[in-house]
């Protein structure tokens, strides 16, 4: 008749192991990268950087936004990152090609597509001031 469905509790839903990493090759930088899953914190902290809020008036700010993702996403073997917003500036002057490869996986691996961004500074400007 069909599989029954399998529900998970709290405690298992805590314990999921959610946050996979991938590996690319950069060849403009001569060797393979690994990239983590954002968790839904990290995603939040990501797009309220992009979407900046002054009273009613609404930006999206996508000035160094390749390089921003990839700073936040980019961990060494042991799964510790490899770069700090301190080091976003410097990585905005690497290769575009390859930083939009990471971005583009990145991207995929966090759920984001490219509309997203847009979609977000809309729904900012239409939540009503004090919200």
């Amino acid at each position: 008749m069909g599989d029954a469905k399998k529900f998970v509790g709290k405690a298992a839903i805590l314990a999921a192991q959610d946050l996979p990493v991938e590996e690319i090759e950069v060849p403009e930088w001569g060797g393979w990268v690994r990239i983590k899953t954002l968790t839904a914190a990290e995603r939040d902290t990501f797009e309220g950087e992009i979407v900046q809020r002054n009273g009613r008036d609404v930006r999206t700010n996508v000035r160094n936004i390749r390089a921003k993702l990839v700073a936040a996403t980019l961990v060494d073997e042991g799964g510790r990152a490899l770069f700090t917003l301190g080091d976003v500036e410097a990585l905005g002057q690497k290769s575009a090609r390859a930083l939009d490869r990471i971005f583009a996986k990145a991207s995929e691996l966090a759920g984001m597509r490219e509309s997203d961004v847009q979609e977000l500074a809309e729904n900012f400007a239409e939540t009503p001031a004090g919200d």
